[in-house]
């Protein structure tokens, strides 16, 4: 079942057009000039009730604008969208029930208050009943093990003892869709993987659908079975987080102990990249030769103790996705500037 529709959403901002040097700064003034920029061009999509999607792209693409719309902060300048039976920007209240928001570069707690008195506040916000706020917050302390900063001023917590603290407060009210942006941006590996974990056991445990936005990689490959992967305000990709690592970058690393040092290995799409005493590092192109194959090369002639078998990063995948969309914008663009002077 699909708690968020969306079809042909688009969003156009009308910016200020700057023009140089003192006139042109009275001109401006007096006589602005604006242009069209479009940040989100047309977009369509459903994610399913208890789904963990990524949403990703660069800077620019048009991730946030799209949160925006789809929480009903922004106002869409065409298209249509759905989340949980609401439509976003009209029903924003009724919608403010049922969903959650984290910002990773805008704090939702109050800055000189304990993060207490604002989960005090949201439970009035969100018209909770006393016993189930208290639970549900005695719930959330133990699970995001907030207790040592519910009495100290949000200003004198750590990033990571923060973002917690945001993520918590984003639960009060039981949300079914969550909505992440960047919420692990600035913090340290422990703290990444501990919010991961919970985020994780959220899903897991109340079926809480999940909408992320995320630079890191590991947010990615750790939280999400699908991805959609946005560029010029456009959707390039749409497909699970397995496909798109297999499809678009067909490199897998091995990682392998022998019992005594390896033969020289010939054989198509293999390369090896690290050798030291009886262990050897190969990167293998998929695409020349399978890992069935290779596997049964390996354990044929050579005695392996042990074996580690590493997909591409993910981050690399992003950026071959990203380039060859480029490539694709640039060629369109060329054909349609030859089909113009022919």
């Amino acid at each position: 079942m699909a708690v968020i529709q969306v079809e042909g959403l688009t969003k156009t901002f009308r910016v200020k057009d700057k023009e140089p040097g003192l006139s042109g700064s009275v001109r401006s003034l007096f006589h602005p000039r604006f242009q069209e920029k479009q940040a989100v061009h047309s977009i369509g999509f459903e994610v399913n009730r208890g789904e963990t999607l990524a949403f990703l792209g660069p800077n620019g693409a048009g991730k946030s604008t799209t949160i925006k719309m789809l929480s009903g902060i922004l106002h869409p300048s065409a298209g249509t969208a759905d989340v949980l039976g609401f439509c976003p920007w009209k029903d924003r209240k009724q919608l403010a029930y049922k969903i959650g928001c984290v910002f990773g570069q805008k704090s939702q707690l109050w800055y000189h208050l304990p993060p207490e008195d604002t989960f005090e506040l949201m439970g009035r916000i969100y018209d909770l009943p006393r016993a189930d706020f208290l639970a549900r917050r005695q719930l959330l302390v133990d699970r995001f093990e907030l207790g040592p900063y519910l009495k100290t001023p949000v200003r004198k917590l750590s990033l990571g003892e923060r973002m917690r603290c945001e993520i918590a407060s984003s639960l009060l009210h039981r949300p079914e869709v969550l909505f992440l942006d960047e919420p692990t941006i600035g913090l340290d590996v422990v703290v990444k993987q501990r919010i991961r974990e919970l985020i994780r056991e959220l899903n897991r445990e109340e079926g809480t659908t999940v909408f992320l936005t995320s630079h890191d990689p590991g947010d990615v490959e750790q939280l999400c079975k699908r991805v959609i992967v946005i560029n010029h305000g456009t959707v390039i990709l749409d497909d699970s987080v397995g496909n798109m690592k297999r499809d678009f970058l067909g490199k897998k690393t091995l990682h392998l102990k022998l019992r005594e040092e390896a033969p020289d290995l010939q054989l198509p799409g293999v390369e090896v990249v690290k050798r030291k005493g009886t262990g050897i590092r190969l990167s293998v192109d998929t695409t020349l030769i399978s890992m069935d194959e290779l596997l049964g090369r390996m354990v044929q002639d050579w005695r392996i103790v042990d074996i580690t078998i590493e997909d591409p990063a993910m981050e690399e995948i992003i950026t071959f996705i990203y380039s060859r969309d480029s490539q694709n914008d640039e060629l369109k663009e060329r054909c349609r500037r030859e089909g113009e002077l022919a």
